[in-house]
């Protein structure tokens, strides 16, 4: 009954967050009656009455691009090396347009300053605003045309309108970088895309509007513009249980805040709630992620560079529009309703830093190491998408290579498609030493997953994981009945039965004579 009653209450929470409605209207300031022809006259004009608010968003990460692990590391996208764009140094314009802010093109920027924040990118509300991919997180301020050659004119947005329709960040606003991770839309996480905008029933219980209808505040809680949640400082098993106002740290990122740790109720509710102490919920309520839109699963650089008879850069596609080939990035693959890996997770990731030295094995680097093992009760079986790719290594400074990709100079390999010319001038620019030899390495890449969350009767089934050959087939560290065996004391069994049934047959003929006798 306690349960129920605080569910109740953070789903009353929710929906009084839902309906909130603003008690200022921003047309009727005079400091947004006016042309804005940047958005950094925008955010002057806001910090006129949001006084703190600059402040408060340089303490965040949308901000720093930087995390402290519980190890003592700083991890963010300032310095880890993936393998999708590699790693930003000297490719920010491209990478920046994510950042919370403008003008963020080399590591000569600006961090303290307050007129660099964007506050359009999270409280817009017309859904006109974008931040023009090459631009560092600014807009477009006049007519430009994106993609490139394709004949598309952008049309500037029209700031003014912009700025005094602001509100509560939406599902687009957030969407509008977390979707696009990776230069596209469902391109990096695999759980998140644009599907998410207005998802059905089927793909995500909690966004739906036959569902939940939440914002992603609404668990990703914020105050002062700092907001609960990361790939980075992830909770892997949440000890608070149920989080409601004034309870607690209101911190609402996880599923036990609002379903606790004993979330099944029926027949079965014993035995499935047994289950939370071993697996995160969302081993079992995410069967499959991309359910929608298809995501990207393999980035081959290695075989950048290709041009066709008239020395012309290729570009090919699957028949969804997908690219396969281009000359400037390499080979791709893309999965739909991809069943994610299993791990023992206890919520710290090792990331791979630029300048970290690091010593494959075959050819092959896990550019991210989990935490967590079976028998620790911080950890829990988690489900990820792991994403795969060849990329290059400096096999003598015993380094990943972060390369200049971005921009139309004669050093970027976007222009010559150099791989030689690309890595030195990038090593250079992220203070790096580059040896000249160049190695593919295959790497690896965990991408935690958590949204997607589909119907209850949609889960993944027992027998899913209870089997040989399951869902957990490479999960070690637990005995799973009907997957694992012990084939001694199996054969021990089986005798037992067979000299138990024939006990049973003797003991029937010997009544079958006695009977016959009398």
């Amino acid at each position: 009954m306690k349960r129920v009653l605080s569910s109740l209450l953070v789903s009353i929470g929710f929906l009084t967050m839902n309906a909130y409605a603003t008690t200022a209207d921003h047309h009727k300031f005079p400091q947004l009656q006016q042309n804005f022809t940047s958005g950094s006259e925008v955010t002057a004009a806001c910090l006129e009455c949001h006084t703190e608010a600059a402040s408060q968003i340089h303490q965040s990460p949308h901000w720093t691009w930087e995390f402290e692990a519980e190890n003592g590391e700083t991890y963010g996208k300032r310095n880890v090396i993936n393998n999708f764009c590699i790693s930003i140094g000297s490719n920010e314009p491209r990478c920046t347009s994510c950042h919370a802010g403008y003008g963020y093109n080399d590591d000569s920027f600006d961090f303290s300053s307050e007129e660099a924040v964007d506050c359009l990118v999270c409280h817009d509300t017309t859904d006109t605003y974008w931040k023009f991919p090459t631009d560092a997180g600014h807009p477009n301020y006049v007519a430009k045309e994106w993609p490139k050659g394709s004949g598309n004119i952008v049309e500037p947005a029209n700031l003014s309108d912009i700025a005094q329709s602001v509100g509560a960040p939406g599902r687009e606003d957030c969407g509008s970088c977390h979707f696009n991770g990776g230069g596209g839309d469902a391109v990096k996480h695999g759980d998140l895309d644009s599907s998410l905008i207005n998802p059905s029933f089927e793909l995500d219980v909690h966004m739906s509007e036959e569902g939940a209808n939440l914002a992603c505040q609404d668990c990703h809680t914020t105050e002062n513009h700092l907001t609960d949640g990361s790939r980075f400082e992830l909770t892997a098993v949440d000890e608070h249980g149920i989080d409601i106002p004034g309870h607690h740290d209101e911190g609402r990122a996880s599923c036990v805040s609002c379903h606790d740790d004993e979330p099944h109720t029926g027949k079965m509710a014993a035995r499935l709630n047994k289950h939370t102490d071993v697996l995160a919920c969302q081993s079992c309520h995410i069967p499959t992620f991309a359910r929608e839109k298809a995501t990207k699963t393999w980035w081959d650089w290695s075989a950048a560079g290709r041009l066709d008879e008239q020395g012309k850069p290729i570009a090919e596609e699957d028949e969804d529009g997908h690219h396969t080939y281009l000359s400037q990035k390499g080979e791709f693959e893309w999965t739909r309703n991809v069943v994610p890996t299993y791990a023992w997770f206890n919520g710290e990731m090792d990331y791979t830093v630029v300048g970290e030295k690091v010593e494959p094995v075959d050819g092959q680097l896990a550019l991210t190491t989990l935490g967590g093992s079976a028998g620790d009760d911080r950890s829990r079986i988690w489900p990820f998408k792991v994403m795969q790719s060849k990329q290059p290594y400096d096999p003598v400074n015993k380094i990943m290579i972060t390369p200049h990709l971005f921009g139309k100079d004669d050093t970027s390999f976007w222009t010559n498609f150099d791989w030689r010319k690309a890595a030195a001038t990038g090593q250079a620019v992220a203070g790096q030493p580059f040896s000249g030899e160049i190695e593919f390495l295959h790497t690896t890449y965990h991408w935690p997953i958590t949204h997607m969350v589909a119907p209850k009767e949609q889960a993944v089934e027992c027998e899913s994981c209870h089997r040989e050959g399951g869902r957990l087939e490479n999960v070690g560290g637990l005995l799973l009945p009907g997957r694992d065996h012990q084939h001694w004391l199996d054969r021990v069994g089986w005798w037992l039965v067979w000299l138990s049934l024939a006990a049973v047959i003797l003991h029937g003929f010997g009544r079958l004579i006695t009977a016959k006798r009398k």
